[in-house]
């Protein structure tokens, strides 16, 4: 508590033993009563203090005890109406403090105190006991407005008078003015164990009074006056502190107050408070130090309340998310504090944001609150809550007790009290906790201090909670960018996956699974865990996971696609590597190829529940070896068999190892139901709340198709009637799978496609027609990597260019993919078909059978009697 360079209370201590008057050096006489005073004024800062009860008729407050300077100075009244308008009635009425300034004043009228000085500040605090108001303590303070710390004092020290009132220590009949022995003034001082002394600094003798002697286990017959005597019972770590208050350096007119700790006999610490103000001779020189040291133990908390806070604070430590640290706090105050109702909120701009309620059910709020409930919780405007929004701006903490005529959307929370806590993190208040009660609560000075420490524990918490969710949603978001966005439909299959991040770190790992589409009914299944746990290993496994997709649909084998990423990778001169498992699976026939890089096997859940490791030779893991070979192992799947691929994750920690984790994995699938493939990758995951890797899991239930595509190819060569054989080989293969209505645009789709990578492209050229369903999907392979490129804008007069907009036109969709060394563009039309399992062997043709004739590319050839149809240059 900072004191300004006023005055204090003028508050005489009588001596507790007539002998100490005149025993051991160093004890102050009795007639240094000038010197106590003004050592009290530096204590408490104030120029003049009164205590006001309340009347026999109870309808105003009555003066009954001054100290310090002439109460007629400063314009108080022998009394104040309590239907008037004025500080202390107002501060008696809703039984809140009222801190005001001179300006403030002014705007009570002729009720307010008129001879107060310009530069002078007036508080009034409410004095009550067992929900009972007794009167007001008022505080005249030299300066403009109080801080903090006199405020907290002035508090404290109004429940010592407030106490001493009820107890009938109060003497004197009431009369005005009345200072004595037995003031309240007086023994609430006393209760608050403060002692005095005087420094004088070009001696370093010292003057102190038995209560300071007593503070410090001193006896008044060893006390010798000197600094050393006091300072040799101070803990060694504080005496840096007590000493820079007389450093020749550091001395300056004024105030000066800290806190230290003296070793008792008994050797347990006891905290003590210095309060002191250096005061100089004419001409500014610093002359002598007068000082207070009060009992400081109602600011430190009992160690019952020490062990609540540890628990709280260990608590808080866990809770990762903003709402963790909600739960902790409305299960840290509602129930020790017997409160009805907590509520914590996020200040956001001009809104309480509510993270937690409790009760969290919209009845149990005010009207006020419920009508501004969003979804879970409410959204409440600051502007509506002015008591609230005071004790934001100021920063402190607002206890205010019943009756206390709160606006009606703080007066719902606590008829009987609420505790308003602002929450400080890094220099500002980042939310507020509220704490009500029903019936009439009394804050004790020991729950004050609970309710302190948690607030500042509360706004740290929120701060790191606040970080720790950015940090969740931006890995979050990288994550899921770096990921499937979802899994495509396979015909004769159903594939899952589950993916998990790490509890611990940045929530974005190297884990990583695809599925991808392959032509001719094939797929292919990765996953791979690149090394470490970072933003680093994410960006290398998204950049690893790409190409891995560009190589598979190039058409490479697994164990190429597997070479390829491998050298890949030890280019980019990482030190990150990455393991993986890649497997192509023929949806058609069940055949699967299986290559591993340093990763866990792949496990099969067979038709009849039994599970097995698929037994495939590893390779190294990608990015060590650049010209590592990975063997390939090949493995027929029957209908109904699942196939599981997971990282480590899953099956390896630092309290399990991998063989155990694989046994506890196949158990599980082994047991679980595969009708539904997502209750069963869930049922492998376990109970995984708390893990230290990242967690894929990829499944893959092979149902076999029950139709079975249609598939046909022709090799086209480069003769000049090419496209009119590639019709006619297209028609006679339509009219074995019984496709007649949409021939014609088959037959157009065709002629355009053979004859752009005739024209366009050199080398082979070949044409393959599939029908699946209701599909027919027609596709032509040539050599060039280059696709092609629809026209933008076309010249009606000009004799091509049309070909890409004719195709899209007759198509359902259509596109190009890159297959290894050239292209594929492929269009597919929907058909209605009466097709046939069984086509006719001579018309459907096999690669290369039938290429023996060829048409002139990009020329009309008229009529061709095998299809009906004109073939069109592209």
């Amino acid at each position: 508590m900072a004191g300004r360079g006023g005055f204090g209370v003028d508050i005489t201590r009588p001596w507790r033993d007539p002998e100490d008057r005149a025993s051991g050096v160093g004890l102050r006489p009795p007639g240094a009563e000038h010197a106590v005073t003004e050592q009290a004024m530096a204590f408490a800062a104030a120029a003049l203090t009164a205590v006001y009860v309340l009347s026999a008729d109870g309808d105003e407050l009555r003066l009954t005890e001054t100290a310090g300077g002439p109460r007629a100075l400063y314009g108080l009244p022998t009394s104040y109406p309590l239907a008037g308008r004025s500080p202390v009635a107002d501060a008696f009425r809703t039984g809140r403090p009222q801190w005001s300034t001179s300006a403030k004043l002014a705007v009570y009228g002729e009720n307010a105190q008129r001879a107060l000085p310009a530069d002078m500040s007036l508080g009034a605090l409410p004095l009550g006991a067992d929900g009972r108001r007794l009167g007001c303590l008022v505080v005249v303070y030299p300066g403009d407005g109080f801080d903090a710390e006199q405020r907290n004092f002035l508090e404290l020290y109004a429940d010592q008078i407030a106490a001493q009132l009820k107890a009938g220590s109060q003497v004197g009949g009431g009369a005005p003015g009345r200072t004595g022995p037995l003031s309240v003034l007086r023994s609430a001082l006393d209760h608050l164990h403060v002692g005095s002394f005087t420094l004088v600094l070009s001696t370093g003798r010292i003057d102190a009074d038995a209560q300071l002697l007593e503070l410090v286990d001193i006896a008044p017959d060893a006390f010798d006056g000197r600094v050393e005597t006091l300072l040799a019972h101070t803990v060694p770590e504080d005496l840096p502190a007590l000493m820079s208050i007389v450093e020749p350096g550091q001395l300056s007119l004024g105030s000066r107050d800290l806190e230290f700790r003296i070793r008792r006999p008994g050797g347990e610490l006891r905290w003590l408070r210095l309060c002191c103000r250096i005061q100089g001779d004419a001409v500014g020189t610093p002359e002598r130090l007068l000082g207070l040291v009060a009992d400081a133990s109602y600011l430190r908390p009992t160690a019952d309340e020490v062990s609540r806070v540890q628990r709280l604070s260990a608590a808080l430590a866990n809770a990762m998310t903003v709402r963790d640290v909600g739960l902790v706090v409305t299960a840290a105050l509602r129930e020790p504090l017997g409160a009805d109702r907590v509520a914590l909120a996020e200040l956001e701009g001009d809104r309480l944001v509510m993270t937690a309620l409790a009760p969290p059910e919209p009845g149990a709020w005010p009207g006020m609150w419920r009508s501004e409930w969003r979804s879970e919780w409410p959204d409440v405007p600051i502007r509506a809550l002015p008591t609230l929004e005071t004790a934001l701006r100021e920063g402190r903490i607002c206890l205010l007790p019943p009756g206390g005529g709160l606006e009606p959307g703080l007066a719902g929370m606590g008829a009987g009290g609420l505790a308003v806590l602002p929450l400080p993190a890094q220099g500002r208040v980042v939310g507020v906790g509220l704490v009500g009660w029903e019936e009439p609560h009394e804050f004790s000075p020991e729950e004050r201090s609970l309710l302190t420490a948690t607030a500042g524990l509360v706004g740290q918490a929120l701060m790191r909670a606040h970080a720790y969710d950015a940090e969740h949603e931006l890995a979050t978001m990288l994550q899921r960018s770096l990921l499937p966005r979802r899994l495509p439909g396979l015909p004769g299959g159903v594939a899952v996956a589950r993916y998990l991040p790490a509890m611990s770190g940045l929530e974005v790992g190297g884990d990583w699974y695809d599925v991808i589409p392959l032509p001719n009914g094939h797929v292919a299944l990765v996953i791979g865990d690149v090394q470490g746990h970072s933003a680093g290993a994410a960006t290398i496994m998204g950049q690893i996971r790409t190409a891995i997709r560009a190589y598979a649909v190039e058409g490479h084998p697994p164990d190429v696609v597997l070479c390829l990423a491998n050298r890949l990778l030890v280019g980019m001169e990482t030190e990150l590597f990455a393991t993986c498992a890649y497997v192509e699976l023929d949806m058609e026939e069940g055949d699967a190829w299986f290559v591993r890089a340093g990763h866990p096997p792949p496990l099969l859940r067979h038709p009849d529940g039994s599970t097995e490791e698929v037994a495939v030779e590893g390779g190294p893991p990608l990015g060590v070896v650049a010209d590592a070979e990975f063997a390939l192992t090949a493995v027929g799947l029957a209908p109904g068999t699942v196939l599981a691929l997971l990282t480590d994750g899953l099956v390896e920690s630092a309290s399990l190892s991998l063989e155990d984790g694989l046994r506890r994995v196949r158990g599980a699938l082994s047991e679980a139901d595969p009708s539904d493939a997502g209750r069963l990758a869930d049922s492998l995951l376990g109970d995984l709340s708390r893990r230290d890797d990242d967690v894929a899991l990829l499944l893959l239930r092979y149902d076999g198709m029950k139709v079975r595509p249609i598939r046909a190819g022709w090799a086209v060569w480069r003769l000049p009637d090419a496209v009119m054989h590639a019709r006619r080989f297209t028609a006679r293969t339509l009219r074995s799978w019984r496709v007649a209505e949409e021939a014609d645009m088959v037959l157009l789709v065709v002629s355009e496609l053979v004859t752009n990578a005739l024209v366009h492209t050199q080398g082979p050229v070949r044409l393959d027609l599939t029908l699946a369903g209701d599909r027919l999907r027609v596709a032509v392979s040539d050599s060039s990597p280059r696709a092609p490129a629809k026209p933008v804008l076309v010249d009606w007069e000009s004799t091509g260019g049309r070909g890409l907009l004719l195709v899209e036109a007759m198509s359902a969709a259509w596109g190009s993919v890159p297959v290894s060394g050239g292209k594929q563009v492929w269009s597919e039309v929907v058909v209605a078909t009466h097709r046939t399992d069984d086509p006719d062997p001579g018309t459907g043709g096999s690669p290369g059978t039938d290429g023996g004739t060829g048409g002139r590319a990009g020329t009309d050839t008229g009529t061709d009697p095998g299809t009906g149809g004109a073939a069109v240059a592209g």
